[in-house]
């Protein structure tokens, strides 16, 4: 990876003592797995409005005009909602170089969903809501990658937010270097076989709209569209169904150079991960080694091989 990958982050999910009872939550895998690979940057809604820590806990509340207002739990249930709205629009227009955000789950500024709303009069309460500034954050850049610190304990969740925010920055990276259609047809490419494995309905639907690329007026304009389609065809989490298609999809490349013993001891392998008796990563790494004794260019150049770091073992358990 040429450069760390630019991430979005709730302060206290690194330590930052910024929480309303003056402490954190540091998240280890942010902390520890993903800073040699990530460039971090921290942000705490509540200490940006000027709320100190400590602080009395905020909540949503949800008022007669059906608005959601972010309010003090305490001593009267003072709000500050215009604060953190006003914040926010402005905050997340400076953050277009981000390839994705670790956001604290519940919180009801940063909560990705989930948050608890609060009605004033009875003090009922339903998990229905989302952060004020995660509101924001999602409706200025629609494509970006969100996940919240619980959900990241997933081993699924955690390598789809880690395929997302890799499969961003490399495309963002291209964008940067100089936006052309032999680039942009590359990057499509390349990534084939990944995208097959997340959705294989959403990637045929993709194969069209990358055909109509010269009949955009802008590519700027194409490569925007492109992008947001990418990011939601990423979202669906990669199937073993999926898998083990794109799997035998590879395999079919190798059936001139390899024995009847090999061909079936591959079969083999690709089965037992259909039948999840092994992980992905075996029939993955006999793969890489025939693609090592025989290169093929389409296939050496396939994101699906090395998605992310391998240092990060996300593919050991699945």
């Amino acid at each position: 990876m040429s450069e760390k990958i630019p991430v979005g982050i709730s302060a206290c999910l690194l330590g930052d003592t910024v929480r309303f009872d003056g402490g954190h939550k540091r998240l280890t895998f942010a902390t520890e797995q993903l800073t040699p690979f990530v460039r971090f940057e921290p942000v705490c809604p509540e200490m940006a409005i000027g709320l100190p820590t400590p602080r009395p806990a905020l909540r949503l509340v949800k008022q007669e005009d059906d608005d959601l207002h972010l309010c003090f739990s305490k001593d009267g249930g003072e709000e500050v909602t215009q604060e953190m709205r006003t914040w926010s629009e402005q905050r997340v227009k400076a953050m277009h170089h981000l390839c994705g955000y670790i956001l604290c789950a519940k919180s009801p500024s940063c909560g990705m969903e989930r948050v608890r709303v609060y009605e004033p009069e009875s003090n009922n309460n339903r998990k229905a809501g989302t952060g004020i500034f995660t509101e924001f954050l999602r409706r200025e850049m629609p494509w970006l990658p969100l996940e919240e610190d619980g959900r990241l304990h997933d081993p699924a969740l955690r390598e789809n937010f880690v395929g997302r925010i890799c499969a961003l920055h490399e495309f963002n990276q291209m964008w940067k270097s100089g936006l052309t259609r032999a680039r942009l047809i590359a990057y499509h490419s390349r990534y084939k076989l990944l995208l097959l494995a997340h959705s294989q309905e959403k990637y045929r639907e993709l194969g069209p709209f990358v055909a109509s690329m010269s009949q955009w007026d802008s590519l700027e304009a194409f490569a925007f569209e492109y992008r947001n389609r990418l990011m939601e065809l990423m979202s669906h989490p990669a199937s073993r169904r999926n898998h083990t298609n794109v799997l035998m999809h590879a395999q079919g490349y190798f059936r001139r150079q390899l024995s009847s013993p090999q061909r079936q001891e591959l079969a083999t392998l690709i089965d037992h991960y259909r039948q999840g008796t092994q992980p992905l990563l075996v029939p993955i790494t006999i793969l890489k080694h025939y693609m090592a004794e025989y290169p093929h260019p389409w296939l050496a150049q396939q994101r699906y091989f090395d998605p992310y770091p391998e240092a990060l073992r996300l593919r050991y358990g699945q």
